[in-house]
């Protein structure tokens, strides 16, 4: 090892903590083969960024997105840089398993022993009483000559990173304080509610779809589609990392998830192709499945549909700033990302006494999707307030970020300070809503079982549904649209504004209450389909 490696810099945003609840069990075996995720900085990256910047302002029509030819050359890894990594890999008998230069990432393996010496950290074994990992405590360290080149170390923890956001309806916690009683709604129905186009036939259009476990089998969504008298859509499983579509059985696990996701986008959205990215549950395991999805150059999906996530708090900065970085990727190459917002309200489910938002929808490039809870019958609407069932049902994620800055675009949002001390001003969550309440919920069938499923789980894909239909109709890709959303007149009339209710788990209202515009709990509000698509196509 020569000198030059000796010297060491931490990477910024690298520490972990244990995870509450955890307890450290020993030091990893030193023999145990491990997989890391290194993130290269990009080439010309303000560039990159002033041109996404100047592209967003305009309407979808008029944009010119890179082609993914032009990103990997210009915006992708430096050769230069690769070399560092694979002569880095070499010194420490570290194994070079992929190179992407698009998404910028190195995949290496090696033993625990030389990845703890390559990076500058002990790997030990935790034990949760849900689960077991592998992981660190304090900062990664890498060979100062790295500096810089260096983006992000992911994969070195492999805690499960995310939760999926939809929650099974359960009469039983039906709160007493509603007024209506429970319905539920296929798809297009909900579709048919929000004034979505109807009799098109989107083939030319793209889904993708990111899992971070269960499966679904073809079986199964070929019997929904049926039943229900729709195109059966082509659905294609992509293996990330080694993750594969592998369905658990049990329809209350992460297969619902699957499912719902499918079922949604597929219905609203009739005749586009869907592709389901499945990833391992990690942060390098979500970061390399939104990276595969958005430069996917065989399915080139127009559209992400994304419902898992987890509190800021959970992440390491570095990790939602790669992450963040991917989805810039995709506000490039002309694709929207929709990330679920959350399942428990302006807590996100933390217990620390502050509010938190969920991660990646408190992403600047990601359309943020919240909850409503929704009455209606055929094409009207009779009630549509802040979905919000306490802590015994859940309720809308939605808040301000305490990472993100509040955005250019959110400047008129008059998005509130952050309720927590210090008021922070940032990006505020979510930016769009849909039916998501369980007791107002989409009938789907899950390993073959029907019922009603709720959570912003199920408005991620309604709105990238929504999305492929605007493409289609337009026939260019809407791409990053959160600046033109926020943008458009309210005579386009493109927006349910919702008023009524608040997502604080207790019930109280005094944190996030909704109101007139953009608010914490629905963002802008809810679709008028035709008319938002009327609005992207001027």
């Amino acid at each position: 090892m020569n000198e030059r490696s000796l010297k060491r810099v931490r990477i910024d945003g690298s520490e972990r903590t244990i995870v509450p609840g955890a307890t450290y069990v020993g030091p990893s075996d030193s023999s145990r083969w491990v997989f890391v995720t290194v993130l290269l900085r990009r080439q010309s990256g303000e560039e990159l960024r002033q041109r996404v910047e100047e592209m967003s302002v305009l309407p979808p029509a008029l944009r010119t997105y890179i082609t993914h030819d032009e990103f990997a050359a210009v915006h992708g890894a430096d050769l230069s840089d690769v070399a560092q990594i694979e002569q880095f890999a070499k010194e420490y008998t570290l194994t070079v398993e992929r190179v992407h230069i698009p998404s910028r990432t190195v995949l290496l393996s090696g033993r625990v022993a030389a990845i703890n010496t390559a990076f500058g950290i002990e790997l030990g074994d935790y034990q949760h009483r849900d689960f077991a990992y592998q992981g660190h405590e304090g900062p990664v360290r890498i060979p100062e000559y790295l500096a810089g080149v260096v983006a992000a170390v992911l994969g070195l923890d492999n805690r499960p990173q995310a939760k999926p956001h939809f929650r099974i309806f359960h009469p039983e916690l039906e709160s007493t304080h509603r007024a209506i009683p429970p319905v539920s709604y296929t798809p297009d129905q909900v579709a048919q509610l929000y004034h979505f186009p109807t009799d098109v036939n989107c083939k030319d259009q793209c889904i993708g779809i990111i899992e971070l476990g269960g499966g679904y089998s073809t079986a199964n969504i070929d019997q929904y589609f049926t039943d229900l008298g729709l195109p059966l859509p082509s659905v294609t499983a992509i293996s990330v990392d080694g993750a594969v579509n592998q369905p658990t059985g049990n329809a209350g696990g992460p297969d619902g998830e699957v499912d719902l996701d499918i079922e949604v986008a597929a219905s609203v959205a009739p005749g586009a192709r869907i592709a389901v990215y499945f990833a391992p549950n990690t942060d390098a395991g979500f970061l390399n499945a939104i990276k595969a999805a958005v430069h996917d150059t065989t399915n080139k999906p127009s559209v992400i549909s994304i419902s898992w996530g987890g509190p800021e708090v959970s992440w390491s900065s570095q990790a939602m700033q790669a992450m963040n970085s991917a989805l810039e990727d995709a506000a490039a190459l002309g694709v929207t990302v929709c990330c679920a917002a959350g399942d428990n309200g302006s807590t996100d489910g933390v217990n620390d006494g502050n509010f938190h938002v969920d991660f990646p929808a408190s992403a600047p490039y990601a359309l943020a999707c919240g909850g409503t809870r929704l009455i209606g019958s055929g094409s009207t609407i009779s009630s549509e307030t802040v979905w919000n069932d306490g802590t015994s049902g859940g309720a809308t994620g939605g808040g301000v970020s305490a990472f993100f800055p509040l955005p250019s675009w959110q400047a008129n949002a008059h998005v509130p300070p952050s309720a927590n001390p210090g008021a922070r001003v940032g990006r505020g969550v979510p930016d769009v809503a849909g039916d998501a309440d369980p007791a107002t919920g989409y009938q789907v069938l899950v390993d073959g079982q029907q019922f009603a499923i709720g959570g912003t789980s199920a408005v991620a894909p309604l709105w990238a549904g929504l999305l492929a239909l605007a493409n289609h109709r337009v026939s260019h890709s809407a791409g990053f649209i959160n600046p033109i959303l926020y943008s458009m007149p309210s005579s386009d009339n493109a927006f349910r504004d919702i008023t009524s209710g608040n997502n604080d788990p207790s019930l109280t209202g005094d944190i996030y209450p909704a109101g007139p515009g953009w608010d914490a709990c629905t963002g802008l509000g809810s679709p008028i389909g035709q008319n938002l698509i009327d609005a992207l196509s001027k």
